[in-house]
């Protein structure tokens, strides 16, 4: 009797964990955004959540650990990358101390309420630094084991952004490596992927693959358009077919780890997009090009399927980036592959699920006096609101709607909302000497309607709920996800009732 239930113990227990593994690998691919902060003007970091949340962004990825928006992202439920910079992995590497001290500071000091999920060590690190390369894995494997003393491993990942650069040649395919320099970085590291059940990360940019290839490739193939017959990209040793240079270039990483022996390492692009503006050599960065991009690469993402190689790995990919960052070093397209302003405008429409999209105007987004704002400054910014600004300020004039409360708060919120919306698709801003700030909650009470709210039949458009993740499931799937959680309960009651036997 005991050796039965030992046996039917360890049964559920196989069944248990096999079931743990389905449910978390059935999960569909994601599209995120990265968050970039060379912004000459850059909004509050409360503002720029308030933009996330407004469009559902669910995932995405810091290039530091930016105090400001790691509080401001808290209690949000947003997936959070934060990055260790490439000026901080050396001494890292060097120190386990050091690397315990990051941790400490910049995930526990945020967890749980912050959603952080994983640490990218570096960026391009062995394209951009390679000095630093021998100290790369030991400062992840470091890192690593600071969250295993804070029992956060299983919560939080390790791993590094890697640019296409360290595969030389990238088609075909099937016949990809990495460079050869690198092969015994790349072993410990796809070790420590293997090890730690983390992804591997790619920058994958079919704007240079294109750009850079002499014209080897058409646009059609970088932009994700539909390819006539005799065009087809085709890999001449396995026959698969290509329709978008982002999944060879994605294949071509899987091949490149499959070629040193590790498989089942699920490959991340944690940078992709296209500029919208470029200088006269750069004649393919453009408005158009990068709306086209970026819809295709959502449409893309959101199918759940992977690369030819590797149909059943769903792609998960970060654009980059949320704004245009002016303060960046390089050429003019360096500056502009945003998909919003600085200021928060949309640069293009952006369709990013079957429900909605991004487009120019601010609706779902509020512009609203700062609670404790000095009055002073408030009635400052609501006599420019309502003057130069050009707002539209009748509704707050004795025996209007938006008249009382008769306070200069109420007054103001009305006037600098008014005024964001009709001007911050041409650089104005929810600022007003500090006592602004950006909402997604509807300010609008009784037959007081502010622009832009979803009952305003006045000034601003209505903007529908939009995600930058999953697109929603049909009542299929949805059956399906919840005849698994029912499933997985009853075996977890199971098995929690046997281990008490």
């Amino acid at each position: 009797m005991i050796l039965d239930v030992m046996n039917l113990k360890k049964c559920l227990t196989n069944v248990f964990l096999l079931t743990l593994a389905m449910l978390t690998t059935a999960s569909g691919g994601f599209v995120g955004v990265n968050i970039g902060t060379d912004v000459s003007d850059l909004l509050a970091a409360s503002n720029v959540v308030a933009i996330l949340k407004a469009h559902q962004i669910t995932h995405v990825r810091l290039y530091d650990a930016d105090t400001h928006l790691l509080q401001a992202l808290s209690n949000t439920s947003i997936e959070v990358i934060v990055g260790v910079t490439n000026e901080e992995v050396l001494r890292i590497g060097e120190s386990p101390s050091a690397a315990a001290a990051w941790i400490n500071k910049n995930v526990l000091a945020y967890v749980p309420s912050t959603n952080i999920t994983a640490v990218a060590v570096g960026s391009e690190v062995l394209s951009t630094i390679p000095n630093v390369a021998p100290v790369l894995v030991p400062a992840m494997n470091s890192l690593h084991k600071a969250l295993v003393a804070a029992n956060l491993n299983f919560r939080v990942k390790v791993s590094t952004p890697h640019s296409m650069d360290i595969i030389p040649k990238p088609f075909p395919p099937s016949t990809a490596t990495f460079n050869s320099s690198w092969n015994s970085t790349m072993v410990q590291l796809l070790q420590f992927l293997k090890n730690t059940n983390s992804s591997f990360m790619l920058n994958a940019y079919p704007y240079y693959g294109y750009t850079k290839g002499d014209g080897i490739f058409p646009i059609e193939y970088a932009l994700f358009k539909p390819l006539p017959s005799v065009k087809q990209i085709v890999d001449p040793n396995t026959l698969f077919h290509y329709n978008s240079m982002f999944d060879a270039m994605v294949d071509a990483a899987y091949y490149s780890i499959d070629a040193l022996d590790f498989s089942d390492i699920p490959v991340v692009v944690t940078e992709t997009g296209w500029p919208s503006l470029g200088g006269s050599n750069e004649p393919d960065a453009t408005v158009g090009n990068a709306e086209t991009y970026n819809n295709n690469l959502i449409r893309r993402v959101l199918n759940d399927s992977g690369p030819p190689s590797q149909v059943n790995m769903p792609i998960s990919a970060y654009i980059y980036e949320l704004f245009n960052e002016d303060k960046r070093n390089g050429p003019i397209s360096e500056k502009n592959w945003g998909i919003f302003y600085s200021n928060g405008s949309a640069i293009y429409p952006l369709s990013l699920s079957t429900s909605g999209q991004i487009n120019g105007t601010s609706a779902s987004v509020f512009c609203v006096a700062k609670d404790g704002a000095d009055s002073d400054k408030l009635q400052a910014g609501l006599n420019y609101a309502c003057g130069q600004g050009g707002a539209n300020c009748a509704a707050i004039q004795q025996g209007q709607p938006c008249y009382l409360p008769n306070n200069v708060k109420s007054h103001a919120s009305f006037a600098f909302n008014d005024y964001y919306q009709k001007t911050h698709s041409t650089g104005g801003t929810c600022d007003f000497d500090g006592t602004a700030t950006i909402t997604t909650r509807d300010p609008s009470y009784g037959s007081c309607i502010y622009t832009g709210s979803s009952n305003s039949s006045g000034g601003g458009m209505s903007l529908a709920p939009t995600a930058l993740g999953p697109s929603s499931p049909s009542k299929a799937s949805s059956n399906m996800q919840m005849c698994s959680l029912q499933y997985l309960i009853s075996v977890v009651g199971a098995f929690l009732a046997l281990v008490m036997l």
